[in-house]
């Protein structure tokens, strides 16, 4: 029996926030089915994910707010146990419902998720290892895992790894990352006391709060412009503006953000980070699904 306490700490709403690297991925791909589509969609977002909040949550024990939980519960022991399952689930899924390729990278992710909470490695207290981890992991490999399982053609049983070597899934898996490495210290921005009281220097502690801001305006811009060169290159430049129309309430939402958080601190605090992290999930997975359903 899973108590409340483990099920709220699995964060499985949380998933949302990491749904446009796979929405992305299944506008990019030239062999989507929707049985695929489905099966990769509950593989991550209901197990491969809520794994691995159960995981770093077990051993965070966070007391403050934590993304998707303002007031989360004390952890429970059955945390960890039910968490390990998840992961055997989905990685048993991911070897009946796709191949094994796909469920070797699932694999490498749950392992590297547990690198960087597991106290005895804990990557999560280095601000840069914690930062290139995420970037990585959340962005590049999850969208090139996702290429790979809606790739699979069911004329001619799948294509394995040489599906990524194609030369516009590298260079959107770098672009999903860079996406990433930008907007992951806004994540951390109103946990700086709690991840100083537990010795974690998460990027965001270490730049500070004005720091955050400038940094993850840079890496964005760094994103925009390649998402120009990819749609214009790869597609088709309408694509980008298209792209651009979507994100404009992130945009704006985002500005007035940094202007208060500037004159006062305080702003940045969780119910502003969850609200940015809403918009900015929700224009994306329209977008791409939009893109999606166009091709």
């Amino acid at each position: 029996m899973i108590t409340r306490s483990t099920l709220l700490h699995l964060r499985i709403p949380f998933s949302i926030f990491l749904m446009p690297v796979f929405c992305f991925a299944a506008s990019q791909v030239e062999h989507l089915t929707w049985q695929m589509y489905f099966a990769v969609f509950v593989i991550l977002h209901i197990f491969v994910y809520p794994a691995s909040n159960g995981f770093n949550s077990f051993y965070d024990k966070d007391e403050g707010s934590i993304g998707g939980l303002k007031n989360p519960p004390k952890v429970k022991q059955d945390l960890l146990f039910t968490s390990l399952i998840f992961d055997v689930i989905g990685l048993f899924f991911s070897f009946l419902l796709v191949n094994w390729q796909f469920a070797l990278l699932v694999f490498i992710y749950g392992m590297m998720s547990k690198a960087y909470s597991h106290p005895s490695i804990r990557l999560k207290k280095y601000a840069i290892g914690g930062w290139l981890t995420v970037g990585i992991f959340q962005g590049a490999c999850t969208y090139l895992m996702c290429v790979l399982a809606f790739e699979k053609d069911f004329l001619t049983d799948f294509y394995g790894f040489e599906v990524l070597y194609k030369e516009r899934h590298l260079f959107a898996a770098a672009l999903i990352s860079i996406l990433l490495l930008g907007s992951y210290p806004m994540t951390q921005i109103y946990q700086h006391e709690e991840d100083a009281k537990r010795g974690d220097k998460t990027i965001s502690l270490l730049l500070g709060i004005r720091g955050t801001f400038i940094f993850t305006i840079l890496f964005f811009g760094i994103a925009t412009a390649g998402f120009y060169f990819y749609f214009s290159t790869f597609q088709d430049e309408f694509y980008f503006w298209l792209f651009q129309a979507f994100l404009a309430p992130v945009l704006l939402y985002f500005v007035y953000w940094t202007i208060i958080s500037w004159r006062d601190a305080s702003q940045a605090n969780f119910q502003r980070t969850m609200l940015l992290n809403v918009l900015s999930s929700l224009s994306m997975i329209a977008y791409f699904t939009i893109i999606t359903l166009m091709k």
